[in-house]
């Protein structure tokens, strides 16, 4: 495929210099604005173009996938995550899919570590007061927050991510403790620290903390439902940078208000950028507009991945970043 220039259709417009390096290699179409393709827009690009490169507001079902054309071959997601992508419909009419696995992972490490501290010291509870014409001076005991040294972090997920923010919860002087799929190796166990639970339902009941680093799966959709968030104790917190439907949010919502739950930190919602009007109302919640992976570098690297596979592809070679059934 390399006698000519791969026909490249982005979605969502990327970090400047990301584009020119895809206008120097491909004959690529690129968003004068930065909204979300409609369906109609989608399977437009999909008939005519070789590649698309999507993001994840775009969702790739198999409906949409039946009106691809022949020419399109390969789907370079623009993102770790593939749950917006129908990866098997995808394999069924030979189109290959890629994503960019592990660039994320410090950003977004460090974003839980960021919700840790906003929530259990009362970051955001205190800024609006400094930014407000109620703040009447300091007080020995006006916004007390609590300590996390010390503290109990639970990780549900204990993949890259997971990993990157159990390193970074032990230089603040956490325990760590997690819940996995898969036990973690010995060795990696040691070096972090940590102590597994087989129950998740007994973890949950004795952190402090509870982070949720979990993929999107049917396996884990609400798997912190109503019954397992009235485990937590009441003084812990819970927070999420990893995908909104892991959570009940009308369950953690609730709690939230009446304070069977000290407070949550979320970056990401089970409705997408619909948050519930109830939870955003709430003082004891820190919400963010999924920056999770906002980071320069982090997105510039996320270009560069899927350059190389699609550059990868058009020589005739498996791209680095295939996503195979094993994965999903």
């Amino acid at each position: 495929m390399s006698a000519r220039r791969l026909s490249v259709v982005v979605t969502r417009r990327l970090p400047e210099t990301v584009e020119t390096r895809m206008k120097e290699l491909f004959d690529v179409t690129l968003r004068d604005d930065d909204t979300p393709m409609t369906a109609d827009a989608l399977a437009e690009a999909m008939a005519n173009a070789d590649v698309l490169v999507p993001t994840i507001t775009d969702q790739i079902d198999a409906a949409l996938l039946g009106r691809a054309g022949d020419t399109l071959k390969l789907i370079a997601n623009f993102g770790s995550g593939i749950d917006n992508i129908d990866v098997g419909a995808a394999r069924e009419r030979s189109i290959h899919v890629t994503n960019t696995p592990g660039v994320v992972t410090e950003d977004t490490a460090d974003m839980v570590m960021a919700l840790i501290l906003g929530v259990t010291r009362r970051l955001a509870e205190g800024l609006r007061l400094a930014q407000s014409r109620d703040w009447t001076g300091w007080s020995p005991t006006a916004m007390l927050g609590g300590r996390i040294k010390g503290r109990r972090l639970g990780i549900l997920g204990m993949g890259r991510i997971g990993q990157a923010v159990a390193r970074r919860a032990a230089a603040f002087g956490m325990q760590v403790h997690y819940h996995n799929r898969k036990r973690l190796r010995p060795e990696i166990e040691d070096d972090l620290d940590a102590t597994y639970w087989e129950s998740l339902d007994q973890m949950v009941a004795r952190v402090d903390v509870l982070s949720i680093n979990c993929p999107h799966t049917p396996s884990t959709f609400h798997l912190m439902n109503a019954r397992r968030l009235k485990l937590m104790k009441p003084e812990a917190v819970i927070v999420n940078a990893s995908r909104g439907e892991v959570i009940d949010e009308n369950a953690l919502t609730r709690m939230l208000r009446s304070g069977e739950i000290a407070g949550a930190g979320l970056d990401v919602f089970e409705r997408g950028h619909q948050i519930n009007p109830r939870l955003q109302s709430l003082p004891n919640a820190i919400l963010l507009p999924h920056m999770g992976s906002a980071t320069l570098e982090g997105r510039i690297e996320m270009g560069e991945k899927v350059i190389v596979n699609i550059k990868t592809f058009a020589d005739g070679h498996r791209p680095p970043d295939l996503v195979v059934p094993s994965m999903l």
